[in-house]
């Protein structure tokens, strides 16, 4: 679980409402259904409309990676990366075959697969860099639906604030009524402008993060398996992987 996320959601919360209270305002101003549904409900709505359900649903996942991270294992992989090379010096590549059938990670898997089926160092490369193109190229997609919805809650809290106001214009005999729907639409706007700023802003930055950190990793998987069929040295090749740990 990434606690930063966490922390910095609850100081973001804390400041925005905190602020408020002290300056003398009341928490039953902050809580309006009406302006929740039509910036929250605006915001997935436009969502939806401009992704496929695809893209849509990994989204939504993939929103998780801001509490959830996925594991790095970089120091792990290239445990496992010398050991495949050290059973690729004594037994040679075919000795690889078993690791390749039980290794978990599909992009692994294809790369250990390469090596056994005997492919050129080129061929390996071609082959697994489109893979991690591709998946950088699809995750980045739903990081721009995630960084989009921020501007969509933004214009979605200026529609529910001008409709509060177009509501609070037909009660400008009755004081009472009038202020009511003035406060209505200006919590609006904060519903709009701190869910861009605080949430979907910051949390597609996370995505992207997330994402490059992740084809780094397959980058470095790339270069030891290419290292392995260029029959490099298992310390030549620990010490060039190392490279790749910031």
């Amino acid at each position: 679980m990434d606690l930063l996320s966490i922390i910095g959601l609850l100081i973001a919360g804390i400041a925005v409402v905190g602020g408020f209270l002290i300056e003398g305002g009341s928490i039953e101003v902050l809580l309006n259904g009406p302006a929740l549904l039509i910036v929250f409900g605006g915001t997935f709505g436009a969502a939806m409309v401009q992704s496929n359900v695809s893209q849509f649903s990994h989204a939504l996942k993939m929103m998780l990676w801001v509490f959830f991270p996925p594991r790095n294992g970089a120091q792990q992989m290239i445990k496992r990366i010398i050991e495949w090379s050290n059973i690729a010096r004594k037994e040679g590549l075919l000795g690889l075959e078993t690791v390749a059938e039980t290794e978990p990670d599909v992009f692994a898997r294809k790369g250990l697969q390469l090596l056994v089926d005997g492919n050129d160092p080129d061929v390996i490369r071609r082959v697994l860099q489109v893979e991690i193109n591709s998946k950088k190229h699809y995750d980045n997609q739903a990081a721009g639906i995630v960084e989009s919805m921020g501007r969509y809650s933004v214009i979605a809290g200026i529609i529910a604030a001008v409709i509060g106001l177009m509501q609070a214009s037909h009660y400008t005999q009755f004081p009472g009524a009038l202020s009511g729907g003035i406060e209505a639409a200006l919590t609006a706007l904060v519903y709009g402008f701190c869910s861009a700023q605080f949430v979907f802003a910051p949390f597609a930055g996370k995505l992207k993060y997330a994402i490059s950190a992740q084809a780094r990793i397959q980058e470095m998987l790339l270069e030891g398996v290419l290292s392995i069929a260029e029959g490099e040295n298992p310390r030549n090749i620990e010490t060039k992987l190392r490279g790749f740990i910031t």
